[in-house]
């Protein structure tokens, strides 16, 4: 599984100061945010003890392949009207895109959809059954990309094809049924770090507009230095820090700034005029508290935002809809607010 992959090895503007970011840090006081029981759910128990018992990957090719595992953990795939891939220009390459158009007359509303995977696997197939379910129940094209992975493309290059494809897409929406008035951004784990940028640069450039940010377990530090990192970083198989600290490595140069707001949104100076998001952690998650604290600076910032917080769940959650009554919970969420958010557009 990704989790036992073990051989992997100029921000603009100013970042906030260290004081002003580690008062988010400090979570251990608030007993709106932190539980009292911190337990495992019995069902996904049950799934961990099996994925803890995998061998662990030896290589990148491995590691990819153990990622793909998980899929048939996501349940069934739901119905869509059209799936088509295409490739479109990207800043170094072609990008690759996956299309879900959802049954009806067109017009529709676009989700583009940037995967998990630790910046190093992850692909159309690993996301697949969340797309579609995403497209039929919010009744919105959903649009996965591609974008390059490291070892092989290191930082900017995934953030550089996020950017590159969503503004693609705002200025061909109308060619696929889609409505360029209407248009989220959403991504898990990894994707959702390159999600919250996209949103930042799209604000600061003045297009596109996005109208919605779904960041499913964001990574928004990579610092890693949160009390949730400390507690679960090294307990549940599904994310550990080891892992983690070898796949940033992996994904960028060694003169990037771990606190470069493209590497870790949670520094950023400014979220002001970012989009309404929802924003879902897990409460076993390493990442929780980095999720939970994006949410708050969120809000400061006159952001209208949801958080919630999914008791008993690790890391990735959400891709185990088809065993995982959470995980179907968040399915259900995510497209409602889907919903929510297009209709007020």
């Amino acid at each position: 599984m990704i989790s036992k992959l073990s051989t992997i090895t100029s921000s603009i503007g100013k970042l906030t100061s260290t004081a002003a970011i580690m008062r988010w840090f400090d979570r251990s006081n608030d007993k709106e945010s932190v539980t009292k029981t911190e337990q495992l759910a019995p069902q996904a128990q049950a799934l961990l003890d099996q994925i803890a018992a995998a061998p662990p990957a030896r290589n990148i090719d491995e590691a990819r392949q153990g990622y793909r595992a998980i899929v048939p953990l996501a349940g069934a795939p739901e119905p869509v009207a059209k799936i088509e891939e295409r490739q479109i220009p990207g800043p170094a390459e072609n990008i690759p895109l996956r299309i879900y158009t959802p049954q009806g007359d067109g017009n529709f509303p676009v989700l583009v959809y940037l995967h998990g995977g630790g910046f190093t696997t992850g692909d159309f197939d690993t996301h697949d059954a969340q797309c579609r379910a995403f497209a039929s129940r919010a009744d919105s094209i959903v649009i996965s990309i591609g974008y390059r992975l490291a070892p092989e493309n290191k930082f900017p290059a995934a953030l550089e094809d996020a950017f590159a494809a969503t503004e693609w897409f705002a200025e061909h929406a109308a060619e696929i049924g889609g409505d360029p008035t209407r248009i989220a951004i959403g991504g898990d784990s990894a994707g959702g770090t390159l999600a919250t940028v996209v949103a930042m640069m799209a604000r600061d450039r003045g297009s596109p507009a996005l109208v919605y940010q779904l960041l499913i377990q964001p990574n928004t530090d990579a610092t890693l230095s949160t009390a949730s990192w400390e507690k679960f970083g090294r307990k549940y198989p599904t994310l550990n820090k080891d892992w983690m600290v070898a796949s940033l490595a992996s994904y960028l140069p060694e003169n990037v700034d771990r606190k470069d707001y493209r590497v870790s949104p949670l520094w950023a100076a400014n979220l002001k005029g970012l989009p309404p998001a929802l924003v879902i952690t897990a409460e076993l998650d390493p990442l929780r508290d980095e999720g939970e604290a994006y949410a708050d600076r969120l809000k400061e910032a006159g952001v209208p935002v949801v958080c919630t917080r999914y008791r008993g769940m690790t890391h990735g959650f959400f891709q185990m809809a088809g065993v995982l009554d959470q995980g179907k919970k968040s399915i259900e969420e995510i497209a409602a607010a889907l919903r929510a958010a297009f209709a007020k557009s």
